[in-house]
């Protein structure tokens, strides 16, 4: 057992790789593809390539459950264009990443505010630390927040919104029922607000379209496939925490790839943010390995 539970880390560890690369091929596409289109065809086949694996469930499933489902769809869609809005004006994915991964210190206070729910005190620990870090990203020569820093952060407090909604009130589908018609659902919305504010280019080169295909195939089908093995055979919690290296593996495809510059007041802002997400997620109870 305690060797699965190795190999599904590992398998995790590959997720969260997976994950970052997810963003360059993504930052890539949006060159030759319009952002909005992107997003609804990469869901939409992303939807359809599960479909054959849960297509007897989604018959079976009532119908008013999957409609509440295809609700919490629109909102996944809206924190996705968001995000890709934000990329397609950034050019430092790994702050990006970083002020993405706050989401989950969001939760608690979307919660608290919907649901009446009081954040854990460990919670009020965490935030202050969150919050100096992202003061950090935006004080390069005085403060200065740029208009991605503020799309990231918006497409942020809307995953946190997407997580209590989903989290409440669709838990009578499978799991393989609700990620499917949710990505259809954001998948339509992309397409459709695509149509309406986008513009389609005459001709998409064939390099686009291989970015595309790595985007869909395995930042969007193969990641989501490999983080529900892996979360099979890991607790929670240290599931949680392998997730959080997805923004330092951006961090470091986006110095590689893109050459960007991590001034001191990023790196430290970076830091104080992983910090802070490690805090909270441990309940800051760190455990250090017995001597002798």
């Amino acid at each position: 057992m305690l060797n699965s539970e190795r190999k599904a880390a590992l398998v995790l560890v590959a997720t969260t790789m997976i994950a970052a690369l997810g963003w360059i091929f993504s930052k890539e596409t949006i060159q030759g593809m319009p952002p909005f289109g992107f997003i609804g065809l990469r869901f939409t086949i992303a939807s359809v390539c599960l479909l054959p694996l849960c297509f007897r469930p989604l018959l079976a499933a009532n119908l008013k459950d999957v409609l509440s489902a295809g609700g919490v769809g629109l909102l996944l869609g809206s924190a996705v264009m968001t995000w890709i809005s934000a990329i397609s004006i950034s050019d430092t994915l790994g702050e990006g990443a970083f002020i993405m991964s706050l989401s989950m210190l969001f939760v608690p206070i979307v919660a608290w505010v919907m649901f009446r729910q009081r954040p854990q005190r460990i919670f009020w620990v965490s935030l202050p630390i969150a919050v100096a870090g992202l003061a950090c990203l935006s004080l390069v020569g005085g403060w200065k927040q740029s208009a991605s820093q503020l799309w990231f952060l918006i497409a942020a407090l809307i995953l946190a919104l997407h997580f209590n909604v989903n989290s409440k009130y669709s838990k009578k589908l499978p799991v393989l029922v609700l990620t499917c018609v949710q990505l259809f659902t954001a998948g339509c919305l992309g397409l459709i607000v695509s149509f309406f504010v986008e513009s389609r280019p005459t001709e998409i080169d064939s390099t686009i379209w291989m970015w595309f295909a790595l985007s869909t195939l395995l930042a969007t089908s193969l990641r989501y496939v490999m983080q529900t093995m892996g979360q099979k055979f890991v607790q929670a919690g240290n599931a949680a925490l392998i997730m959080i290296l997805e923004p330092v593996w951006t961090v470091v495809l986006s110095v590689l790839w893109y050459g960007e510059i991590l001034t001191a007041n990023k790196l430290i802002g970076c830091t104080l943010i992983l910090f802070s997400l490690v805090i909270y997620r441990t309940g800051g109870k760190f455990r250090f390995p017995k001597r002798g």
